[in-house]
């Protein structure tokens, strides 16, 4: 009887999955309208292949973005670095010059977020795009080293900022194309923990190049400009031929896999048929931006990592040399703190997407930026006194800033099905995020050293703010959806057409959003 029951067991087995297959397939038709053949080549597509498609697009996709963020974040910030160098007393610079020359930066940087994206969207071929602008940053970077007064970093800085703008939106609207929204929040954690291992390389990297001093007769901090800058311009340069573009421009995808990749962003609507091939803009899309509210909730939360993080970024290696440690031992110990953010940023996303839940995932980190900078305004007018309490609070801060952006901005993928609304609230919500880093480049100032009540307080402030905002934006959603279960899906579509719920959006009764 035994053979008899393992047969039955194969046979049950054998009809489950062709009765889930059959349910996937009316599902991916109903939901997304793509034909009957394509519905059935996705609900039937076996899962180890399409694991292996996502491995394939994970190892060509993610390390030169990585590369490419951790390029834009050393650029960015490695001013701190050639500050402790010598940069304030070569150039003639005050302390209120040197917080000029940093928020500088981000009035172009800020300004030129959105209308990157929307150009980016546009491109058929993003590596183009990306490669450019990398390339263009990189020489701002190098001519950073060869300036010799005030007005010239400033005017420096204004391009370098002009010309990193689009990056970080552009990879995380790229990385929106190529996953789905419960795959989004750990490659874009992947990605920003670069920007950790930055500041974690930029101390290591800086404290090797300023050993340069003297070389050509430059100073070290010239030599730190010019030395990253050209790596950027060498990478820039490389983008051009490894960046990939499109599932349908990839060689090294399989036709089967190019069309998998396709359609099942298709299917869960977080892109449209063919998207890939279409760059027409919807100038509607960016009003439809302005007025979301949710956008305004996710700046909020954005808020809690941008202002505590650029400034964090920018004084932490003064902060620890306050603590009476040489400059030199200051830029070394600045690494560990990245190195714990970098591991937050990571853990903290893959458990968002495993439950596919991002509130309490970004919740907690914020609740331990809440105390690592009650710590640190308590605490710091002893700070020689208190130099392993000080520390560890300013490795837990870390700890708790880098899982907040990538939660951030996966939240708001999942809950924009729309491809051109998609791409400006990217833009839109980095931009406006972003100008707490312009915050954040003036509440550190000298004159307060070593308490930085200001800088801390302002930290502690925003994110606190960034937590009321991440649970009243859960209880909001949550409601949305419980409202939309009251009205049945035949009801929805008897009412709408499939073509009136798709430029519904989010705002479909069947659109269920991401808590």
């Amino acid at each position: 009887m035994a053979p008899v029951r393992a047969s039955s067991d194969r046979s049950d087995i054998e009809h489950a999955a062709q009765e889930k297959n059959s349910v996937a397939h009316d599902e991916f038709q109903q939901n997304s309208g793509m034909s009957a053949d394509d519905a059935e080549f996705l609900a039937n597509f076996p899962e180890e292949r399409k694991k292996k498609a996502v491995r394939k697009v994970d190892y060509r996709l993610i390390p030169m973005l990585v590369l490419l963020y951790l390029m834009a974040y050393l650029d960015k910030t490695n001013i701190g670095n050639a500050k402790i160098e010598g940069l304030l007393d070569s150039l003639h610079m005050t302390g209120v010059d040197y917080n000029i020359a940093l928020s500088v930066f981000f009035i172009p940087f800020v300004l030129a977020e959105v209308p990157s994206n929307m150009v980016l969207h546009m491109f058929k071929r993003p590596s183009l795009y990306i490669g450019g602008i990398v390339t263009c940053w990189g020489i701002a970077m190098t001519c950073n080293g060869v300036v010799h007064s005030f007005g010239g970093l400033v005017a420096v800085r204004i391009f370098l900022g002009l010309f990193e703008a689009g990056f970080l939106p552009g990879a995380i609207l790229i990385i929106s194309k190529w996953y789905l929204p419960n795959e989004t929040q750990t490659r874009i954690a992947i990605l920003y923990t670069s920007a950790a291992s930055s500041g974690a390389f930029s101390g290591l990297l800086a404290f090797a190049i300023a050993r340069m001093d003297g070389v050509a007769g430059l100073e070290g901090w010239r030599w730190i400009f010019i030395l990253e800058g050209l790596a950027t311009v060498m990478i820039g340069v490389m983008c051009f031929f490894f960046l990939v573009d499109s599932p349908t421009l990839s060689k090294w995808l399989d036709p089967e896999e190019i069309r998998f990749l396709e359609l099942r962003q298709q299917a869960r609507r977080v892109v449209r048929p063919n998207e890939f091939r279409d760059h027409h803009f919807d100038k509607h899309a960016f009003f439809s931006v302005l007025t979301d509210w949710k956008i305004y909730l996710l700046i909020l939360a954005n808020w809690s990592n941008s202002v505590p993080n650029y400034a964090m970024k920018f004084a932490m290696p003064q902060i620890i040399k306050n603590m009476g440690y040489t400059s030199a031992n200051a830029q070394l110990l600045t690494i560990p703190p990245y190195a714990v953010g970098a591991m937050s940023a990571y853990l903290f996303s893959v458990f968002a997407d495993k439950y596919s839940w991002r509130m309490p995932f970004l919740l907690g980190p914020q609740l331990l930026l809440i105390i690592a900078f009650s710590i640190l305004f308590t605490k710091s007018e002893d700070i020689k006194d208190n130099i392993a309490l000080n520390y560890f609070a300013i490795c837990l801060a870390c700890f708790g800033m880098y899982p907040i952006l990538p939660g951030v901005n996966a939240w708001n993928v999942a809950n924009t099905p729309s491809p051109t609304k998609r791409a400006i609230s990217i833009g839109f919500l980095v931009c406006v995020g972003n100008i707490g880093g312009l915050i954040g480049s003036y509440i550190y100032m000298d004159k307060e050293a070593p308490t930085y009540p200001t800088g801390y307080g302002t930290s502690f402030g925003f994110a606190s703010a960034g937590a009321v905002a991440v649970i009243t934006l859960e209880v909001l959603l949550y409601s949305r959806n419980k409202k939309n279960e009251l009205i049945t899906e035949d009801e929805v579509r008897q009412r709408y057409s499939d073509e009136e719920l798709d430029r519904m959006g989010e705002k479909s009764p069947l659109f269920k959003y991401a808590l």
